[in-house]
C-alpha cells in the first residue's frame, strides 16, 4: 500500500486471532496498534511482523480497566494522530461448568472483558473516529458462533457474545452520521493453542464428547482485512467464517 498507512488498533494482539490479524494487517500496508495483557506476548508478534514491525506499536492493556484503555487510545493518537479501524477482539472463557454451578467470579470475569471491555474500546474509538479529520473508521467487533448457539456449560461466554451483537447493531447504527461503519465477525474453531482441545473432543448437546473439525487462523486473518478494505459507505454488517463441517449448521 502506497502513501500514509492506516492506522488500526488490535485488542487481544499477543495470540490466537488477535495475532493473526494484526499480522495480516501489517502485510495489508497497516500501521497496527497491539493491545493485550503481556508485553513479551506482543512483542513476539511485533517481531513476526519483520520489515513491517516498524509500524507497530505495542501497549500492553487491560481493556476491562476504562483508565487502561484510555490510555491504549492516548497513545495511539500521540503515535498516528487517528484511527482508522478497531479490531475488537480480546476475550477470555471458562471451563464448561453447568449453570448452576457458576460463580460470581467466574460470570463477572467473562462479562468484564468480553463485553465491557468491547465496550469501553469502542466508545473511546467512535469518539476518536467522530472528532478526527477526515471524520470516520470502522470498528469490527469479535463474535463467536457462540453468538449464535450457545456450547453446554458456557453461559457467560455465550450471553458476552449474544450482547456483542447488540453492541454491534446499535455501534452501527449511531455511527452513520459520523461515517463510521461497525461490523461482526462470528469466527468458529480456528487453529490455536486455545482451541486444541477442539480436535480432542469437547461436550455435544446431546451429552457426547465429539472432535470438531478446526481451519487456519490465518484465514480469519484474511477475512478481518476484506471486511476493512471496504470503502465506508459499504459494511459487511456479519459475516460467519468456519470450517466447512463444524457442527453449527444443523445443531438442534
Amino acid at each position: 500500500m502506497s502513501g500514509t498507512p492506516r492506522i488500526a488498533i488490535v485488542t487481544g494482539a499477543g495470540s490466537g486471532i488477535g495475532r493473526a490479524v494484526a499480522l495480516a494487517l501489517f502485510k495489508d500496508g497497516y500501521a497496527v496498534v497491539l493491545a493485550g495483557r503481556r508485553q513479551d506476548a506482543l512483542a513476539e508478534t511485533l517481531a513476526m511482523a519483520g520489515p513491517q514491525a516498524k509500524h507497530g506499536l505495542a501497549v500492553p492493556t487491560d481493556v476491562s480497566d476504562p483508565k487502561s484503555v484510555d490510555a491504549l487510545f492516548a497513545k495511539t493518537k500521540d503515535a498516528f494522530g487517528r484511527l482508522d479501524l478497531l479490531f475488537n477482539n480480546a476475550g477470555t472463557g471458562t471451563p464448561a461448568t453447568s449453570f448452576g454451578d457458576l460463580t460470581w467470579e467466574q460470570w463477572k470475569g467473562v462479562i468484564d472483558v468480553n463485553l465491557n471491555g468491547a465496550f469501553l474500546c469502542a466508545r473511546v474509538a467512535f469518539a476518536m473516529m467522530r472528532d478526527q479529520r477526515p471524520m470516520g473508521g470502522r470498528i469490527i467487533n469479535n463474535g463467536s458462533i457462540s453468538a449464535h448457539v450457545p456450547r453446554p456449560g458456557s453461559a457467560p461466554y455465550t450471553a458476552s457474545k449474544h450482547a456483542i451483537t447488540g453492541l454491534t447493531k446499535t455501534i452501527s447504527l449511531d455511527g452513520r452520521p459520523f461515517d463510521i461503519a461497525c461490523g461482526q465477525i462470528d469466527i468458529g474453531n480456528a487453529v490455536t493453542p486455545m482451541t486444541t482441545r477442539m480436535s480432542e473432543g469437547v461436550p455435544q448437546a446431546n451429552g457426547t464428547m465429539a472432535p470438531e473439525p478446526r481451519m487456519a487462523v490465518e484465514l480469519v486473518g484474511q477475512a478481518v482485512v476484506q471486511m476493512a478494505a471496504l470503502p465506508l459507505e459499504t459494511n459487511v454488517q456479519f459475516m460467519t467464517i468456519m470450517a466447512t463441517k463444524m457442527p453449527f449448521i444443523g445443531r438442534g
